[in-house]
């Protein structure tokens, strides 16, 4: 583990362009799908967990949505993020934070997280995660989630990873989310690398 993960990914942000970063994704199409397949209302609340640079904000506004947060650990990730938006940015709640550390103020609809799960390696920063999903989630609210598979990278960015099965993931969430849907999606990087996602979409039983 890294003694400052702040540092260590704001200095990422500030040494690249969002298109080069491994994960950068155009079109989150498997995260827009599973978006869609909740069928909740254009102004339920959403919040993108390790948001940063992701477009995914872009497409959920495009969308229709109205009441969507986005929280980072890093602020100059989601700086650009805001000026990429540009106008727009102001229909969007940005919050820098420590999502294992974050105390929630109100509840979503939907959690989504494509980025932030599968760096906690420590099972008592996947605990803490867990605790600050369900205070934030609203009750029979929506959790899609994308994690390194079974066969993707074992590290990202210079860090350790954890990988995942349906199965495996949904036992760390625990018997309060129902998993509804999985799918192993191949990510093909900007450097033409291929990864293995899996992508999960839970609903919370109470």
């Amino acid at each position: 583990m890294i003694d400052d993960p702040r540092r260590h990914w704001q200095s990422i942000y500030q040494t690249k362009v969002p298109s080069d970063l491994s994960w950068y994704q155009p079109i989150p199409q498997q995260s827009m799908e599973f978006a869609r397949s909740t069928c909740l209302p254009p102004d339920s609340p959403i919040l993108d967990v390790g948001g940063g640079t992701s477009t995914f904000v872009d497409h959920l506004l495009a969308a229709g949505f109205t009441d969507i947060t986005v929280l980072d650990l890093v602020p100059a990730a989601l700086v650009e993020a805001e000026v990429r938006l540009g106008a727009a940015a102001c229909r969007v709640h940005w919050i820098a934070e420590d999502i294992t550390a974050w105390r929630p103020v109100r509840r979503y609809r939907l959690w989504h997280d494509r980025a932030v799960f599968h760096f906690l390696v420590d099972p008592a920063l996947r605990a803490r995660y867990v605790d600050v999903l369900q205070a934030a989630l609203a009750a029979h609210g929506h959790v899609v989630m994308a994690t390194f598979g079974p066969n993707g990278p074992t590290h990202c960015s210079g860090l350790d990873v954890k990988r995942y099965s349906a199965h495996e993931l949904s036992a760390v969430l625990g018997p309060s989310f129902l998993l509804v849907r999985s799918q192993i999606v191949e990510h093909i990087t900007p450097a033409g690398r291929t990864q293995e996602f899996l992508y999960g979409w839970w609903q919370a039983q109470a």
